[in-house]
């Protein structure tokens, strides 16, 4: 699969049922070549304008399933 696959799916919390946001990037090991973390973009913006974007590191262990169209993820 493809970063930019991946970055066209909505996260989900499986726990809530919140939607997350969506995955601005990943974080990868590379002296062992495995990813680490989905990087999540949290955009608190109105309309698109005003507002900020924060990121959250969801750590790849807690997906528990990637869909067609949305990632699921356990937010302890």
């Amino acid at each position: 699969m493809l970063l930019s696959e991946l970055q066209s799916k909505d996260i989900i919390n499986i726990d809530s049922g919140e939607k997350v946001g969506f995955v601005g990037d990943i974080e990868i090991d590379v002296t062992v070549g495995v990813v680490t973390y989905l990087i999540v973009t949290i955009s608190q913006k109105w309309f698109g304008l005003l507002g900020n974007e924060e990121e959250l590191k969801i750590p790849w262990t807690n997906i528990v399933k990637i869909g067609t169209d949305v990632i699921l993820v356990r937010l302890n």
